[in-house]
């Protein structure tokens, strides 16, 4: 797969900033002021890109109540259905394109989840930049082979998704010629339990499927997606909202403008602390290095007198000989005089 994918203006590459997207979901309470507010306040916290999800809750399930649409796996949604979880939670159809258009002004990326058909027609009308496919549909082939085919980037969530899952879907986008896909280390617990997250996963993924790899983080707080940029994360995704006191369906785990500033400003720094993999001194550390020991005349020597441990030590600073010639000295003669506090040199050695 290919290590550099451009998602509109932006790069995500192992030597580009890391994207960081804030998922809209449900958290506009639909009204579209708040909305609008939702996408202002993610950029003024430093946010990339804002997603969407296109979908209506005829478009991604049925109106039944039979025991399987039920929700009662212990999530925070337990004791209603998915029909009706999903007809509070989505997004109008017809705000997405303002909703992009206000993203777009601001200097931030636009894209979105389709989860038919349908929708993928709808967000090709917006001409979004890149497709997110949620971890529940990783295993709908049709669905991923269609956008496979429009040739834009995808971003694959693993949450739910067996090691054969992955390989099928990409086995699709390379089918269609598609080679830009980032695979995201997921869990789908809302919110996820810091144990369960197993960040270690990330190199895993970036190894075993030669994908670039980011997070999609369900856990609260900041700390998760800092750490996964140390493991090789190019993508970091977190659920957005103006305060989780205002509620709907995704608030209990969405994060707040100021706890996605402190995010964002812990993962700018976590960036520049990684620096290069390659084993060098920086410019500073060269100049520290003069502060390393050497070999120093530490009683005065007179000209002929035998060079010993007792006039002879290993100290700081580094203007000396270097400390592995020691015992080759010891027991040579000084060619002058040698005062106390002088760096040692072989000129002044017979």
């Amino acid at each position: 797969m290919n290590k550099e994918i451009k998602i509109g203006k932006r790069t995500v590459s192992a030597d580009s900033p890391v994207f960081v997207v804030a998922e809209l979901s449900a958290n506009h309470n639909h009204d579209f002021g708040r909305a609008v507010e939702i996408i202002h306040a993610a950029r003024e916290a430093g946010a990339d890109a804002v997603k969407l999800q296109t979908y209506t809750a005829d478009t991604i399930t049925i109106d039944c109540d039979d025991p399987c649409f039920q929700i009662k796996e212990g999530t925070i949604w337990d004791g209603t259905t998915l029909y009706k979880l999903y007809k509070e939670a989505y997004t109008p159809w017809e705000w997405q394109p303002r909703l992009k258009e206000e993203a777009n002004k601001l200097g931030m990326e636009c894209f979105s989840s389709p989860f038919d058909f349908t929708s993928v027609d709808f967000l090709e009308q917006m001409d979004v930049p890149a497709y997110k496919i949620a971890s529940y549909e990783i295993n709908d082939i049709p669905l991923i082979r269609k956008i496979a085919k429009l040739g834009k980037p995808l971003i694959l969530a693993t949450g739910i998704a067996y090691p054969e899952d992955i390989e099928r879907a990409l086995a699709v986008c390379r089918e269609e010629g598609n080679r830009d896909v980032i695979l995201l280390k997921c869990v789908s617990a809302y919110p996820t339990p810091y144990e369960q997250i197993n960040l270690n996963v990330i190199p895993t993924l970036s190894k075993t499927y030669d994908c670039l790899t980011g997070i999609s983080d369900h856990t609260m707080g900041t700390i998760v997606s800092s750490a996964a940029i140390a493991l090789g994360a190019r993508m970091v995704e977190k659920h957005f909202t103006l305060r989780r006191a205002d509620g709907g369906p995704d608030s209990a785990f969405s994060m707040e403008p100021e706890e996605f500033a402190h995010m964002v400003k812990d993962i700018r720094i976590m960036e520049k602390a990684l620096g290069s993999s390659k084993y060098q001194l920086t410019d500073t550390q060269k100049l520290e290095h003069g502060g390393s020991r050497s070999l120093f005349v530490v009683e005065d020597i007179a000209p002929g007198q035998l060079l010993t441990p007792a006039n002879i030590r290993s100290i700081r600073p580094g203007c000396g000989l270097h400390t592995m010639y020691y015992e080759e000295i010891l027991g040579k003669r000084a060619k002058t005089f040698l005062k106390k506090g002088t760096p040692l040199q072989w000129e002044m050695i017979e």
